[in-house]
């Protein structure tokens, strides 16, 4: 009992910073490279992205990078698509490493791509419509990162991602009839911790993402979308008298402090069965359109003595005048 009212005490200490930098300090709509907060993976998602305090594998380095840490597969790859708003779609791939049982702690790389369609160019002009038709262009963004987690104790993980963050808006016509290429890059980093309590399942977790210096875009500075977060999860089977091995129900809980918005509170519940099929519903509070998200996954061994396995997630999330936003993902475990 001793170490779950330390997690809590914790937890409480991470509230009340948070309440601090909100009273200090409050910035809206102000960072860029934004596609670095919209969220891939479709379990995580249908989760509502209540997943700091989730014991985690390769998609891990996109939220908690120290939950990687406790990979037990010896190789992990994920990769996934969200058909988002506006018809721009978000990608990702990731790749996690466990060369030495966590002996060595676990290596990962990741990947991020943003695909915004085709885009009409003009130049003004001083006919009737005020401007030419100089054809289409195509917006490209990515982040390529490295991410590295390790064990410490048998509780306590530590994780960090190194990665670049890059937006290319095109060639276009700059002054005097020159074309110039409007793109930026910026290193960043992530970083994380993750903490079994002892008490029962209980898990608290933190994490910092998007941490960089300040980018000059032409005439206007701006930030990378800073964001903190620290949360706590629970198999809630735990206090039930039921076999582990048939079924489980993990709720999670994560509150959230962005540089760019006002703090949010993230809720997730994902309930197993024979640890194969999984329902998952989540919550994202104060948001204007997005908030109920809803997800199914499954995991299917090659053979009964293999060792390799793939999964599959779904995630739903109603977008209010938006539409609906859909991801899938597809995970390979050895």
């Amino acid at each position: 009992m001793r170490t779950f009212y330390q997690a809590r005490k914790l937890f409480l200490i991470g509230l009340l910073s948070i309440a601090n930098m909100a009273v200090s300090q409050e910035k809206l709509a102000q960072t860029g490279l934004k596609f670095l907060n919209i969220g891939t993976d479709a379990r995580c998602q249908a989760l509502g992205g209540a997943v700091t305090a989730l014991e985690g594998y390769s998609s891990s380095m996109f939220y908690n990078p120290s939950t990687m840490a406790w990979l037990k597969a010896n190789f992990n790859a994920s990769v996934g698509t969200t058909l988002w708003i506006a018809d721009i779609s978000y990608s990702f791939a990731a790749i996690s490493i466990n060369p030495g049982d966590g002996e060595w702690g676990v290596f990962g790389l990741s990947l991020q791509t943003v695909n915004y369609g085709d885009l009409y160019e003009t130049i003004p002009a001083t006919n009737t419509q005020g401007y030419i038709d100089v054809g289409k262009f195509s917006p490209t963004a990515y982040a390529i990162g490295l991410g590295y987690a390790r064990a410490l104790s048998e509780r306590f993980s530590v994780g960090a991602n190194i990665k670049y963050a890059a937006q290319n808006l095109g060639t276009a016509f700059y002054t005097a009839g020159t074309k110039k290429e409007f793109k930026v890059g910026v290193p960043a980093f992530d970083l994380g911790v993750f903490y079994r309590t002892g008490f029962k399942s209980l898990n608290f977790g933190m994490s910092v993402r998007n941490f960089a210096r300040e980018i000059r875009y032409e005439d206007e500075n701006f930030q990378l979308p800073l964001t903190f977060r620290i949360g706590i999860s629970m198999d809630v089977m735990d206090l039930l008298p039921v076999d582990k091995e048939q079924q489980s129900f993990t709720l999670s809980v994560d509150a959230e402090h962005p540089r760019d918005f006002k703090e949010q509170i993230r809720l997730g519940g994902e309930y197993r069965l024979f640890n194969l099929f999984a329902l998952r519903a989540g919550y994202l509070s104060g948001t204007d359109e997005e908030g109920v998200s809803l997800g199914v996954g499954g995991i299917k061994n090659f053979a009964p003595d293999s060792n390799l396995a793939i999964g599959f997630d779904y995630a739903y999330t109603p977008f209010g005048v938006f539409g609906n936003v859909h991801r899938f993902s597809f995970q390979f475990t050895y």
